[in-house]
């Protein structure tokens, strides 16, 4: 026979700061449910009462049939659910955690990469002090380049030579 587990300490509170405004209603009455059932289960003692059968064969008269209720009430077993599904979450909780983890390493990368964008840009001259050799030397895709002339607005769709291929004429 299983035995009766309860989960004595959830963290209510990390779970409540985690949630959107929207969602705190929902999670009030699942707390609330949770609380109700945990308090019902609680009532109930772990082990059935022992019951005195000798005070029964006293006061039965009938022969037997206390012998016969004993029998049957000591061969019962009712027995609890088995536990199918802590395997699965606890399977999902290091999958979850696993994703956490790979996350939290490519944020780092992420980060160490912009970090050292803001230094370079920092390390830049200002743009009201730059001259045209500078800006072209900070940043020489953007620059003007005389070899390379574009036209009006000067934003690679609309540059010469990358016209989409005509749309060839109907036959009639």
């Amino acid at each position: 026979m299983a035995a009766r587990k309860t989960i004595n300490a959830i963290n209510w509170g990390a779970i409540a700061e985690r949630l959107a405004e929207a969602d705190k209603p929902i999670f009030a009455s699942f707390r609330s449910k949770s609380d109700l059932y945990l308090r019902r289960m609680q009532q109930y003692p772990e082990n059935v009462p022992k019951i005195d059968w000798a005070l029964y064969k006293k006061q039965v008269p009938v022969a037997g049939m206390v012998d016969n209720f004993q029998k049957e009430y000591e061969s019962l077993k009712v027995n609890y659910p088995a536990d199918k599904y802590t395997s699965i979450v606890e399977e999902q909780e290091k999958d979850a955690a696993s994703h956490v983890a790979k996350f939290m390493k490519e944020s780092q990368e992420r980060i160490a990469n912009f970090q050292s964008e803001i230094t370079r840009i920092s390390s830049l001259m200002p743009f009201d002090q730059m001259t045209m050799e500078d800006f072209a030397e900070a940043y020489p895709d953007e620059a003007w380049n005389p070899d390379k002339p574009t036209i009006w607005p000067h934003i690679p769709e609309y540059q010469p030579g990358d016209e989409p291929e005509p749309i060839p004429a109907p036959d009639h």
